[in-house]
């Protein structure tokens, strides 16, 4: 309709229902998820909408998606108004959460912004807290399809800092912040959800 803000990822709505059966195991029983690099708000409208007794914070970097997540939100009682959040900076807008949520952002960012993630995670989450990362990763050094090496060197060629993670350098840096080793579920389109649970 006219002058909807609601932003469109076709990739959202395909995942979605994937994700969801995750997290439906992982997620905490309540509670308050933080969600890094929320996009066009349609993960946590669809999440919010399944997980009734959880509410969503959901964050963006670009004030253009922060008014289309706040638009998917409009009518959900358990999301709050989205919040400027760049996963890299020193200090976040947010306090203690009880579990935080981050798709398909660290292939698509810096490094820098990973690191600014678990740190972010670490002062945020108590004991037994998990944060929680979906996208695509290499293991052993490797890309597991070529697909996800034509993505990572589509990534590459946009921005130099992108690309496709090493599993088990992103499982370091969360283990340098007090995070025990990934849980993994492999997902469909050679993607993998991991769990790393606050020690």
């Amino acid at each position: 309709m006219s002058g909807d803000a609601r932003r469109h990822a076709p990739a959202a709505a395909r995942n979605r229902e994937p994700i969801l059966a995750v997290l439906r195991e992982w997620l905490p029983a309540e509670g308050m998820v933080l969600e890094v690099a929320s996009g066009t708000g349609e993960h946590a409208a669809h999440f919010a909408a399944a997980l009734p007794q959880l509410v969503f914070q959901p964050s963006d970097p670009d004030p253009a998606l922060l008014a289309s997540i706040d638009a998917w939100a409009e009518d959900a009682a358990n999301i709050r108004p989205a919040l400027r959040l760049d996963a890299a900076a020193a200090e976040w807008p947010v306090g203690a959460v009880d579990a935080m949520l981050c798709i398909n952002m660290i292939h698509i960012a810096p490094w820098s912004a990973a690191e600014g993630l678990v740190r972010g995670a670490a002062a945020r989450l108590s004991a037994g807290a998990p944060l929680i990362l979906y996208g695509p990763y290499r293991r052993g050094g490797a890309h597991t399809a070529p697909s996800n090496a034509e993505f990572d060197a589509n990534l590459r060629s946009r921005n130099p800092a992108w690309g496709v993670r090493d599993l088990e350098a992103v499982a370091e840096l969360a283990g340098s912040e007090g995070f025990g080793a990934p849980e993994l579920r492999e997902m469909p389109a050679n993607n993998l959800m991991l769990r790393f649970v606050r020690a």
